[in-house]
């Protein structure tokens, strides 16, 4: 009578261990997002049909994706930390005419136009992150003042300088091959960037200093009393805004060999929307990368697929407006069964 008693028993602990580990799949910040991702890929493959799933439809929308998503990423770190940065719509200009007017009009080395512009970037995030720290206006109002003030500079200098409110720049070979070529002719060389932005960023925040950033997003005044260097940490997540948003704005100047003053404004709420999408909470404190990639690609997939499709391509806005809606309803459902799972899971251990 032994055996099948054991037999019977043995099972049960492997569905178990199967439960929880759904359970706990469940529960991370980017399930949502990654449903999300899975509906909309079978939506557009189903109505795209094989122009969408060509290699030409997968780069229509991974390219944008690669540009979105190398600003969403650190702006979802900020949103983690419960922070918001807005002046990147105004930084991706400013550094792609930076990057044009020191090699393009000055005509000096596209090494030195690609670091003026990344360190324009790094400047304004230092200023964002200064006065975010020294006051207590909130990040959201001193970025849209820093936006403003970046965009007023750029314009002012661009037309003082130039003569224009555009300027070209072609550059070195090396140049174009590492900041601007296709790949295949078709697939934009940043998304290496963007891959190598989300591998650092995935161990920044996942492996590295991540329960800084999410203590920060949490209770701020606890994570400086448990000895978290919070003004350090704000001030360099700022940074990081910044230079990802310069990286973005040289990147383009070489793809598209130009830059305008009005460029970029796009990027500022497309990637928000990336970032919600993808799990992170505007109250901060909940979120991961992966959730944010996931929420990029789904938000370009709709951006892009809908034109692979017989439908009114307004419609594509109404599901980017659903997406956001539905995201911002299920993201606190899914961060209360994080923490309903960890205060259970406590005391047991």
């Amino acid at each position: 009578m032994a055996h099948p008693v054991t037999s019977t028993l043995t099972p049960a602990p492997h569905r178990t261990r199967s439960g929880l580990a759904l359970g706990r799949l469940a529960r991370r910040p980017e399930a949502g997002s990654f449903l999300g991702l899975v509906a909309v890929l079978l939506f557009f493959g189903l109505f795209g049909g094989s122009a969408f799933t060509s290699a030409a439809g997968t780069a229509s929308w991974l390219n944008i994706a690669s540009e979105i998503g190398i600003i969403a990423l650190p702006i979802g770190l900020l949103m983690i930390a419960g922070e918001l940065d807005i002046s990147v719509g105004a930084v991706i200009p400013a550094a792609s005419l930076t990057a044009a007017i020191v090699s393009g009009h000055y005509g000096l080395p596209n090494w030195l136009g690609i670091t003026a512009a990344l360190g324009l970037g790094l400047a304004v995030g230092f200023l964002n992150g200064l006065f975010v720290t020294r006051t207590t206006i909130p990040s959201l109002t001193i970025t849209i003042g820093t936006m403003f003030l970046t965009m007023g500079l750029t314009l002012g200098l661009t037309v003082k300088i130039a003569g224009s409110t555009g300027v070209s720049l072609v550059p070195d070979p090396l140049t174009k091959l590492i900041f601007g070529d296709y790949l295949g002719g078709m697939f934009q060389v940043t998304i290496l960037w963007w891959v190598v932005f989300v591998i650092g960023l995935f161990w920044l925040l996942h492996i590295s200093i991540g329960n800084w950033i999410y203590a920060l997003g949490g209770d701020k005044e606890s994570a400086r009393n448990v000895g978290i260097p919070t003004k350090r940490l704000t001030i360099g997540l700022f940074m990081l805004s910044g230079f990802s948003a310069a990286f973005v704005g040289v990147s383009e100047v070489m793809v598209y060999q130009s830059a305008q003053v009005l460029a970029g404004q796009s990027f500022i709420f497309n990637s928000i929307m990336c970032v919600v999408i993808g799990g992170v909470l505007l109250t901060g404190g909940f979120g991961s990368i992966v959730g944010i990639v996931f929420g990029t690609i789904t938000f370009s997939i709709v951006n892009q697929g809908i034109y692979f499709t017989s439908m009114d391509p307004n419609i594509g806005s109404v599901i980017i407006g659903a997406l956001l809606l539905i995201a911002v309803l299920t993201n606190d459902t899914f961060r209360q069964l994080a923490l309903s799972y960890s205060s259970k899971k406590g005391p047991q251990s």
